[in-house]
């Protein structure tokens, strides 16, 4: 639904809003905000709210003293936790040059971008998520530990399972947020929990998977817990995956997922570094059942990828990016191997075990073949691509 500012403005004094967050994110994704009242929406709408980007991740080299911040109306959100009585609400945020026209760097519009190519080869991609985060708990004085809130395993339920209640919270909150999460349960390690989400379009994904763990973070701390995505949070337990199942159709409704699915095989190499952008994102691949090879399966176990039709529809679910990485580029890029994979009708390999070229190693690895890529340089702004490599 695209939301008029008058709109914007009648709910804003429907619902007694006194605050209004606007969000946007670093390179990396990390959410980041500014704060205006009621009485500064409609020159935010018009001529966007100001910032000093230069003081964030994959900004620094910004020509301008100021971007500027102009809200996407149908991102409108209210914060649960926030007062019932002069509510908080966020709204989702493109970053905009002082002439008016959009950042090239905003991550956001990279992936905007990337769906505008795949529309204009009717081409129409969704994304589905699961991502892993384990609960800690924190000391007396508030400090964050590393001892996990249970000792429960994969789908226990309680008491074994105490994170039930802190599941149920954050998707009862998600929900009330407009977004609508599909099933949730503890997973292998101890305190680790998965939630998951249906399929959407890609810019609706990725702005759920960055709301997903704002809320996540918060409910965790209302229960005195951490939240922790980091790929690896305990270095003898299973790491945390972000785990993307791919749907696309051509514009006459056929499935054209498994070439997709051979364009990002090919290509995926070149942008690890995107997809698992730390080195604790290397101490993950190889590790228990997270990937380290270039290969498939349809029954799926610790391949790169999971590829199955079911009810005539096909599922690929990329199973090596970790939620440490910005969802607005993984996206962008999977849509722009994909389309490559699907212009030239390229086959799947075989259906392997351990075989398969290696995934890179090491962040340093990542970042060679990155820096060798026709695709990368094509999709990804040099100021991110040097703070990928540099930051």
């Amino acid at each position: 639904m695209e939301y008029t500012l008058e709109e914007v403005m009648k709910f804003i004094e429907e619902e007694d809003v006194k605050f209004i967050r606007l969000a946007f994110r670093d390179a990396y994704g990390v959410q980041k905000n500014i704060s205006v009242m009621p009485g500064e929406v409609r020159k935010a709408f018009r001529e966007g709210t100001p910032i000093n980007a230069r003081q964030i991740a994959g900004f620094r080299d910004c020509p301008y003293a100021s971007l500027y911040l102009r809200p996407d109306a149908d991102t409108m959100a209210i914060l649960p936790w926030r007062p019932d009585h002069g509510r908080v609400l966020r709204m989702f945020c493109n970053m905009m040059t002082p002439e008016g026209e959009e950042y090239a760097s905003d991550t956001r519009k990279i992936l905007q971008d990337a769906v505008a190519e795949a529309q204009k080869e009717g081409i129409e991609f969704r994304f589905g998520t699961e991502s892993e985060f384990y609960l800690f708990q924190k000391d007396a004085e508030g400090n964050p530990t590393k001892q996990p809130y249970d000792n429960a395993g994969y789908m226990d339920i309680a008491p074994l399972d105490k994170c039930e209640n802190v599941r149920r919270e954050i998707s009862l909150t998600i929900e009330r947020m407009g977004l609508i999460p599909e099933r949730s349960h503890h997973e292998r390690g101890p305190g680790q929990n998965e939630i998951d989400f249906h399929y959407a379009r890609p810019l609706k994904a990725a702005d759920q998977m960055t709301t997903f763990k704002m809320v996540v973070s918060t409910i965790a701390d209302r229960y005195g817990l951490l939240a922790d995505f980091s790929p690896m949070p305990l270095p003898d337990k299973p790491g945390n995956g972000y785990h993307i199942n791919i749907y696309a159709v051509d514009r006459d409704g056929n499935d054209v997922v498994r070439y997709a699915a051979a364009g990002i095989m090919e290509r995926i190499r070149e942008f690890t570094l995107f997809l698992n952008p730390t080195d604790a994102s290397y101490a993950r691949l190889g590790n228990n059942t997270a990937p380290d090879r270039v290969n498939w399966s349809s029954t799926g176990e610790s391949e790169l990828m999971v590829i199955e039709t079911y009810n005539g529809r096909t599922r690929a679910e990329l199973r090596s990016p970790d939620a440490s990485s910005n969802p607005y580029l993984v996206y962008a890029l999977l849509i722009h191997a994909g389309l490559a994979g699907i212009r030239e009708k390229l086959a799947l390999p075989g259906e392997t075990g351990e075989q398969g070229a290696a995934l890179p190693g090491s962040r340093k690895e990542a970042g060679k073949l990155a820096l060798e890529s026709g695709l990368v340089s094509r999709v990804i702004p040099e100021e991110i691509l040097k703070e990928y490599l540099h930051g």
